[in-house]
């Protein structure tokens, strides 16, 4: 099968005076016109509710504010980002940072849930959950609990063989620790991912 083009995308840039400016990726140029419009509008919403986070999360007034993006996978009709946004209120003892990603299969047409990487039944909560806690173990984290379980939507992202589970600023560690993330190789849950979608797609090897 031959391998599909990179998605095109330009940076486009929101700013309200000079403290805020959140700049977020625009996809273009896709033959799928529908595609197209379907990810440029799950783009904007997220980085929407990102900015409406930051409002809404604290009372005091904002000082600033500053949003990027990162492309984590533009191959194999796998196009995967991550937003990221910073923003610091008045008198607050440190600024707080939100990342939310977006994963979507170009050759089956929708924007990926997590559950929806893997075959149904699989138990993959459980299965990613214990990969996690050993990493846990090995890395010497130091997590509010002593299991950590991951949700059934818990935040991820694509890149290349690799599945990363991610968690927000205080879910599982102390603020120090930043944002823990997790690095799971698509070989070692080969057995439970769907085949038809972008981690079965990572994992073959022409």
């Amino acid at each position: 099968m031959p391998q599909s083009l990179p998605v095109y995308i330009k940076p486009m840039q929101v700013s309200y005076g000079v403290d805020i400016k959140v700049i977020y990726p625009h996809v273009f140029g896709m033959r799928d016109l529908g595609m197209e419009r379907l990810i440029n509008q799950n783009i904007v919403h997220e980085t929407q509710q990102l900015i409406n986070m930051q409002v809404a999360e604290m009372p005091t007034t904002l000082v600033e504010m500053d949003g990027s993006f990162e492309i984590k996978n533009n191959q194999r009709d796998v196009l995967s980002l991550s937003l990221y946004n910073y923003a610091y209120h008045y008198q607050a003892a440190h600024g707080m940072t939100y990342i939310r990603s977006l994963t979507f299969d170009l050759k089956n047409k929708n924007r990926c849930s997590l559950s929806s990487l893997f075959k149904p039944g699989s138990n993959y909560v459980d299965r990613l959950s214990e990969l996690i806690n050993e990493q846990i173990q090995e890395r010497n984290i130091n997590t509010f609990e002593d299991t950590v379980k991951i949700q059934p939507d818990q935040d991820f992202y694509i890149a290349d063989k690799v599945l990363v589970i991610y968690f927000q600023l205080y879910e599982i560690t102390p603020y120090v620790f930043g944002f823990p993330m997790f690095p799971i190789s698509v070989y070692a849950i080969q057995d439970i991912i769907n085949e038809d979608g972008p981690l079965g797609r990572m994992a073959e090897n022409n």
